[in-house]
């Protein structure tokens, strides 16, 4: 039986001549207990259909077709398109809950993530006890997989991992035991090892809620891997037009659109020249380490220890070669990646150790050395919508870098050399004009990549630069990189919870965990022969031995 079943649903936009439809004459079933996987690359309309039941379309989306909801206790079917908004805000969070793909918008930064729980609990259970309450929220927190739930339980979102905020979302999404869980991109942020658990956990409560009739579950991903764990069928979505549904195990081996075939093929293909023997080392750290003081309240006599996130850290990276970081949430990646980038000045870090740019103690430069020297040193983040300032056309966010390094060029030398640069990732000249809203995921990191080369660095930090695209944009992106490496003899730390990024991408690979190093080598080498339990776990997590 179905719980949730699309209908020759439209969502378009504009009018006229200009109207463009996002999503075309869909239909789709989600049934009882039931785990369905849409998928689909940047732009092809899985959000849209996710946010549509509950109402959440974008101003302006002109929304068409049936939404057939299967209401509680065999009272029939209702379409939600034709509630009341009233009606819908009654089921969101009680019947369809949501889970959304980057969380640090999605938590309120004025509240613990403990309080955030406890105020979805309530809606469940409006005549549960606050101590009851309290103890719901940490269970669910445990539940989820955050290390220390009763210290995370008291935490502001600002001082979780990004893994850590989107397991508190999941967190928030169950504690009202919903019938439906619309899981958009749940495990964006995530480790591998942290993917699977996640995933895992959602199967188990599905398993539990069979009692009240068993949740459905409707995940929107662009990781084709983890479908193939999870998801009992699977849907494909290209430029809002369904191309192909069906069992998972069939689409994946025996998939009949050629949509779907160059989706399942599109993973990312390593290409890596080999470090020359003698190439000079441009980034060195030596016991590198950086501790926050603790949350936890200190004594008259006592004062709480910091809390340690990097411990000794050494590595050395040499011109032409990439060294992947990898670990799970809260290991310490993002904050080795800071460190080296000297973007921990200003918070409350204790840093110590060193850190040696192109022959120079980063530590001890002066703040106007340091500058100097940022053109030799770029990070491309992880989010490119978030990294590029809404209110910059793409000549002004690329060039932005040109006017503090060379501000003596003259205004045509200045756009000659974006223009250049933007062909070089792929875009053209007709971009300059044009703001980071009208360009999709990937070309938006390109936009990125463009304006960290412009300056021509010769070391590079990535941090997760293609986690939030999906895998046939990824592939492009990745080959880029490799491309842009070979040709400037660029130095990549890669930062990545994607094992099979990590493998395509780098000659080396440091494994991290609490903040230490635990395991580093050539990658090759060290997948096939992890030394350390930890290092087996996450890649037998990835399927990568």
């Amino acid at each position: 039986m179905s719980l949730l079943r699309y209908e020759d649903l439209c969502i378009s936009f504009g009018s006229g001549r200009r109207e463009r439809f996002a999503v075309n004459h869909l239909d789709l079933e989600i049934g009882i207990g039931e785990r369905v996987a849409l998928v689909g690359e940047s732009g092809s309309g899985k959000t849209l259909t996710a946010l549509t039941p509950l109402r959440l379309e974008p101003e302006g989306a002109k929304v068409s077709g049936k939404i057939l909801w299967n209401k509680k206790d065999g009272q029939g079917t209702v379409d939600l398109l034709s509630l009341p908004i009233q009606d819908i805000r009654e089921i969101r969070g009680r019947e369809i809950a949501m889970v959304f793909q980057e969380p640090m918008t999605a938590l309120n930064p004025l509240f613990t993530v403990g309080n955030q729980i406890i105020e979805a609990v309530q809606i469940y259970q409006p005549l549960i006890s606050k101590a009851d309450c309290i103890d719901a929220a940490i269970d669910l927190l445990k539940k989820t997989g955050i290390p220390e739930p009763e210290r995370r339980f008291h935490a502001y979102p600002h001082q979780l991992s990004g893994g850590q905020r989107q397991r508190a979302m999941i967190a928030m999404a169950l504690a009202c035991k919903p019938r439906l869980l619309i899981a958009d991109e749940p495990t964006t942020a995530l480790d591998v090892s942290l993917r699977l658990q996640i995933l895992d956990l959602l199967k188990e409560l599905q398993e539990e809620s069979k009692d009240q009739g068993g949740m459905g579950i409707l995940l929107i991903t662009h990781d084709l891997n983890l479908v193939k764990h999870f998801a009992q069928r699977v849907a494909v979505l290209n430029q809002g037009n369904l191309m192909e549904s069906g069992l998972t195990k069939q689409v994946f081996t025996q998939p009949s659109d050629p949509y779907t075939k160059a989706l399942v093929n599109s993973g990312p293909v390593r290409d890596l020249a080999p470090v020359m023997p003698l190439a000079p080392v441009l980034l060195k750290t030596d016991d590198l380490s950086v501790a926050y003081p603790s949350s936890e309240s200190s004594s008259w006599f006592k004062k709480a220890p910091p809390h340690k996130v990097l411990k000794k850290v050494s590595f050395s990276l040499k011109q032409g070669q990439t060294i992947g970081v990898i670990g799970e949430s809260g290991s310490g990646k993002t904050t080795l990646g800071m460190a080296v980038l000297g973007l921990l000045g200003d918070s409350a870090a204790e840093v110590s150790g060193a850190v040696d740019i192109l022959g120079n103690d980063w530590q001890k430069l002066k703040p106007v050395e340091r500058r100097a020297m940022r053109s030799s040193l770029q990070v491309i983040f992880q989010d490119p919508f978030g990294s590029l300032s809404p209110r910059m056309n793409v000549m002004q966010i690329v060039a932005e870098g040109l006017d503090v390094h060379f501000p003596k060029l003259s205004t045509a030398e200045r756009e000659n050399r974006v223009v250049d640069m933007l062909k070089e990732v792929g875009l053209d000249r007709s971009a300059l004009t044009r703001y980071p809203h009208e360009f999709s995921g990937g070309q938006r990191q390109r936009i990125a990549i463009a304006r960290a080369l412009i300056l021509r660095p010769q070391i590079l930090v990535l941090d997760e630069p293609t986690s939030a695209l999906d895998v046939s944009i990824q592939k492009q992106v990745l080959a880029l990189l490799t491309e842009l490496q070979k040709k400037y003899n660029l130095a990549y730390l890669m930062i990545s919870h994607d094992l099979a990024v990590i493998r395509a991408m780098s000659h080396e690979v440091m494994v991290l965990k609490g903040g230490k190093v635990v395991e580093f080598g050539d990658t090759e080498t060290l997948i096939k022969n992890p030394r350390q339990v930890y290092t087996k776990e996450l890649f037998a997590a990835a399927e990568l031995t």
